[in-house]
C-alpha cells in the first residue's frame, strides 16, 4: 500500500497556516515577540485561545495579560509554540471509529509524553529542551489518518496488539512495508514543519542504544517518552525496554525516574485542565507498579541485549 497515496493524497488535514508561520519565525533565533506574534493576531479565533492559556490557572499571573506579545514575552515563546500546535492538531485531526482505539485517550497518552520528553531532555541538558515536547506530541498523530484510511486493517492490527503485545510499528512493517513514524514524518514535512522535528517524529519507534546516545538525548528521551505504557494500559510491556535504554542513554537510574513520573504526573494535571482533556485514569507513578513482561535484561546492571531491544513499543 503506498504511503504517499495513502495518507498525504487523500487524506492530509489542513494545518492552520497560522500555525505553520510562526514554527517557521521559531527557526530563526532573531525574532521575537513582535514577530512571532503576528500569525497568531492574523487568527483572532487562535489569538482568543493563546490569551485564555496565557490567563488560566496555569501560570498563575496575578494581573490580566490583554496582548499576544505580552503574553509571548512572559511565558516565553515556546510555551505559546506547544499550545499552538496542540489546538492546530486538536482542531484538524478526524477521530475515526475503529475498533479499541480512542482519540481521547491517544490525546491524553500524546500530551503525557510530550510532557515527560521535554522533563527527561531539560535534565540531561539538551540545548533545544523544547524540541523533544511537539516530537513526542506528534508521534503518533498519523494513527487517526491512517485507521480513518485502511479500518479494516488498524482493527485487526489494534486487536493483535491488544491480545499479543508487542509492536505495532513492528505490524506496520510486516504488512505495509512502512510505520505510523514515517507516516507522521511525512506528513511533519508536508506541513513545512521544522526538518529535525520530522526528524525525531520518525525515530521515535528506533530502540538502538547506539542511535540514542552520543549526543542524541533529545532524541532518546523521545524514544523513551514512546515506550510510556498508555493511560489504559493494564501491564507495561515495554518496562524492560525502557529501563535498558534509560540506563544507556542517560545517566540516570530506572528508580530516579519514579520522582520525575511524579513531576511530569503534576504538569500533565495542570496542562490537562487547560486542554480540557480529563484527568488519565492512571498516573506514570502508578505504572511502576503495573506488572510487566518478562525481562530480557540482567538487572541491576542492565545490560542491553539484541532481544531486549526487539520488545515492543506503545506505538
Amino acid at each position: 500500500m503506498n504511503l504517499e497515496r495513502l495518507v498525504i493524497k487523500d487524506h492530509l488535514p489542513a494545518l492552520p497556516q497560522s500555525a505553520v508561520q510562526l514554527l517557521q519565525l521559531l527557526e530563526n533565533p532573531d525574532n521575537g515577540p513582535a514577530e512571532l506574534a503576528v500569525p497568531i493576531e492574523s487568527d483572532p479565533g487562535l489569538a482568543m485561545q493563546v490569551l485564555r492559556f496565557v490567563n488560566s490557572s496555569y501560570f498563575g499571573f496575578t494581573r490580566k495579560i490583554s496582548t499576544v506579545r505580552s503574553a509571548l514575552a512572559l511565558v516565553g515563546a515556546d510555551a505559546v509554540k506547544n499550545f499552538v500546535l496542540w489546538s492546530a492538531l486538536f482542531s484538524s485531526i478526524p477521530n475515526p471509529k475503529c475498533g479499541s482505539f480512542d482519540l481521547k485517550v491517544a490525546w491524553q497518552d500524546s500530551l503525557r509524553r510530550a510532557v515527560f520528553a521535554r522533563s527527561l531532555a531539560k535534565k540531561l541538558g539538551v540545548r533545544e529542551a523544547d524540541d523533544p515536547f511537539p516530537a513526542a506530541l506528534l508521534q503518533d498523530v498519523a494513527l487517526p489518518l491512517l485507521i480513518s484510511a485502511a479500518p479494516q486493517v488498524y482493527a485487526r492490527l489494534l486487536a493483535d496488539r491488544s491480545r499479543d503485545g508487542g509492536r505495532l510499528s513492528d505490524m506496520e512493517r510486516r504488512v505495509f512495508g512502512w510505520t505510523h513514524a514515517e507516516a507522521g514524518a511525512t506528513l511533519c514535512r508536508k506541513w513545512n514543519l521544522p526538518e529535525r522535528l520530522a526528524s525525531l517524529v520518525e525515530d521515535h519507534v528506533e530502540t538502538d542504544r547506539r542511535a540514542c546516545a552520543n549526543g542524541h538525548a533529545g532524541k532518546a528521551a523521545v524514544v523513551l517518552s514512546a515506550l510510556l505504557p498508555s493511560t489504559l494500559d493494564s501491564v507495561w510491556t515495554e518496562r524492560e525496554v525502557f529501563d535498558c535504554l534509560l540506563m544507556q542513554t542517560t545517566p540516570y537510574q530506572a528508580p530516579e525516574v519514579a520522582n520525575l513520573f511524579g513531576e511530569v504526573d503534576r504538569q500533565y494535571s495542570d496542562l490537562a485542565t487547560v486542554l480540557k482533556l480529563p484527568p488519565a485514569r492512571r498516573s506514570l507513578r502508578e505504572t511502576t507498579l503495573l506488572p510487566q513482561a518478562a525481562a530480557n535484561c540482567q538487572s541491576p546492571t542492565m545490560r542491553i541485549s539484541t532481544t531486549c531491544l526487539a520488545g515492543g513499543d506503545a506505538s
